[in-house]
């Protein structure tokens, strides 16, 4: 488990590969000072792992279930920390969850208990606490089935909200 203090993330899942989305996300965070990023999965390719990997600070990633760049691909990247299918990570004494899909939300909270769970898959967007444990979906960047969504996570404050791309 990794130790970062970094205050604001955008959120992002299901980008598949709409670098379109992607770059208009980024640079709206760059408008807000963010620099970072959680990523639940859905990369797709090379490139688009690639682009990430070139305009975000530090990147926390999952392996989602259409990936279909190497994973030898994320070795290349100093800035991406790389959880494999699911897994936690530590920032402003918070413990984060991170998987792609929901049914591993159960696992994750095996490995330590979390405050947050990010999670993707279903493109829907959705914030939702139980149990003490908020569990969130930033929905698609990728807009596939749904509107183009991500969320913007605050770790100092814990503030999270949802964003809908085409309104920004």
């Amino acid at each position: 488990m990794s130790w970062a203090l970094f205050m604001k993330f955008l959120v992002i899942s299901d980008i598949h590969d709409n670098l379109v989305n992607l770059e208009k996300c980024l640079n709206w965070g760059r408008g807000q000072d963010i620099v970072n990023t959680i990523c639940c999965g859905d990369v797709a390719n090379a490139e688009t792992l690639a682009y990430l990997a070139e305009n975000f600070k530090a990147i926390y990633l999952v392996r989602g279930n259409l990936e279909i760049y190497d994973e030898s691909e994320i070795k290349k990247y100093k800035n991406i920390n790389y959880l494999g299918r699911f897994g936690v990570f530590a920032v402003d004494n918070k413990i984060i969850g991170l998987c792609h899909e929901p049914w591993y939300i159960e696992s994750v909270l095996k490995i330590k208990p979390c405050q947050i769970v990010f999670y993707g898959h279903t493109h829907e967007p959705w914030i939702e606490e139980k149990y003490g444990i908020i569990t969130a979906n930033p929905g698609t960047l990728g807009g596939v089935f749904s509107k183009a969504s991500f969320a913007v996570y605050d770790s100092g404050s814990g503030r999270l909200e949802l964003k809908i791309l085409e309104l920004l």
